[in-house]
Formats: C-alpha cells, sequence, structure tokens
C-alpha cells in the first residue's frame, strides 16, 4: 500500500461530517496492515455505533501503510495528518475515533483544522508523548484491566493536558480489558454519544474519572466477537475520498 487511504463505510451524498476510526497495530513493524487482522476488525462494530449516532455523516476506516508506529517516524500520525489534508472540500468537520495505536494517532493530529473532536480508546500514550493541542474536545477512555498500555499513563496524559487547558474527559471501565471485547456494548454506546455529540454528561473535572455505564447485556468476550461478525456482514467497503 502505497498512500493511507479511507475504507468508507457510510458516504451520504451531502455529508460535510466525517466520522474517522483509526486501528491499533504495533511498536515497530513496516509490513503492510491486512484487512483482517483484529485490530483493524476491532473497529468495525464501532464504526457502526459511530454511524447510529451521526446518521448524516460519512464514516471511514483510515488504512495506514505500515502497521508501526517506527518510532519518530510516527508513521500512523503522519498518515492520517496526510488523509484529513487530502479530504474533499465538502468535508467541513471530523471526528476522530482511535483504539490502541490509533488513539495515540488521533490524539497526535487533534490540532487539525478539520478536527472538531477526538475519542481515544486504550489509547497508547508513553510518557515522553508530546502534548498536543486539540482544537476540540477530548475523551480518553481505558479498561481498568488493560495490560498491554497503561490505564496510568492515559490518566496521566489527561491531567496535563487539563494543566493546560484543553477540556478532556476521563472514563474508565471495569472488568475491561485492552480489546474492549468484554463490555463490547458499553463501548459501542460511548461511541454513540460521541458521535452524536451526547458526552456532555461527562466530567471535565481535573480530579474526577467518569466510569463508563453498565449497559443490561451481561459481559462475555463472545458478545463482543459476535458484534464484530456482525458489523463485518452489514457493511461494504467502498474505497473512499
Amino acid at each position: 500500500m502505497t498512500f493511507p487511504r479511507i475504507d468508507l463505510l457510510v458516504s451520504p451524498p451531502s455529508a460535510t461530517d466525517l466520522v474517522l476510526l483509526a486501528h491499533g497495530g504495533s511498536e515497530a513493524s513496516l509490513e503492510a496492515p491486512g484487512a483482517w487482522r483484529g485490530a483493524i476488525l476491532r473497529m468495525w462494530p464501532l464504526a457502526l455505533a459511530a454511524a447510529a449516532g451521526a446518521p448524516g455523516a460519512a464514516v471511514g476506516l483510515v488504512r495506514y501503510r505500515y502497521r508501526g508506529w517506527n518510532g519518530a517516524n510516527a508513521h500512523p500520525a503522519a498518515d492520517l495528518r496526510t488523509v484529513l489534508d487530502r479530504l474533499p472540500a465538502r468535508i467541513t468537520r471530523v471526528l476522530l475515533i482511535g483504539h490502541s495505536m490509533g488513539g495515540r494517532a488521533v490524539v497526535a493530529v487533534s490540532n487539525h483544522p478539520l478536527v472538531d473532536g477526538v475519542l481515544a480508546l486504550a489509547p497508547w500514550l508513553p510518557i515522553s508523548e508530546p502534548l498536543a493541542r486539540p482544537r476540540g474536545p477530548v475523551v480518553l477512555a481505558h479498561g481498568a484491566d488493560d495490560r498491554i498500555t497503561a490505564p496510568a499513563l492515559t490518566a496521566a496524559y489527561a491531567r496535563r493536558l487539563r494543566a493546560s487547558g484543553v477540556p478532556v474527559a476521563l472514563v474508565s471501565a471495569a472488568d475491561e480489558g485492552h480489546a474492549l471485547l468484554r463490555r463490547s456494548a458499553d463501548w459501542n454506546a460511548l461511541v454513540t454519544d460521541f458521535a452524536a455529540g451526547t458526552t456532555d454528561g461527562l466530567s471535565l473535572d481535573p480530579g474526577r474519572i467518569d466510569q463508563l455505564p453498565h449497559s443490561e447485556r451481561p459481559d462475555s468476550t463472545r458478545y463482543g466477537v459476535l458484534d464484530i461478525a456482525k458489523a463485518r456482514l452489514r457493511y461494504r467497503i467502498r474505497r473512499g475520498f
């Protein structure tokens, strides 16, 4: 894959808003990210949830050139910025949703003039991560049992952003790991609310961590996997923009 691109799931002809999802990856790899890798598949039900929250918007998945962040190259962030720079003129507002490495990427490009809000799920935010200058509100959400990326580092980054004057909501999910599969319905609800602009109930208090609400569906990785299968069968990918 020579250039980064968007795979469009939904694209109303009159859409001026775009909800763009960025998948996870690895610390270092120059391999192309295959469409059937778990990190990309995990984004499908989240994309479906975003479409439910923003029915008039286009919804797409970023496809990076490489699987890895790759040190100072920060390839996913560079690719995401390239995609944003190349959007058609009719797209005037973008919401970004990223998971894991994708969470790091969406935070890194949150100062792009088209970006109006960022939701980072289980983001990989190392202690040395440069402080972003987001143009819109930021929601950082992490599973309390994550052993791949550190909830404590996400909380530390949120404190740094809040100290700089950025409105940041911090959400913790009990009994949840990195893949966000045990409580898939709850994550879907958060994404739907974010896309709809109805996360105003989340606290911006510097000392506050909101708890991700539980839905009526029992926690189970099996349900999370079924959500992926259903979402993947529902949509046909269209090469976008």
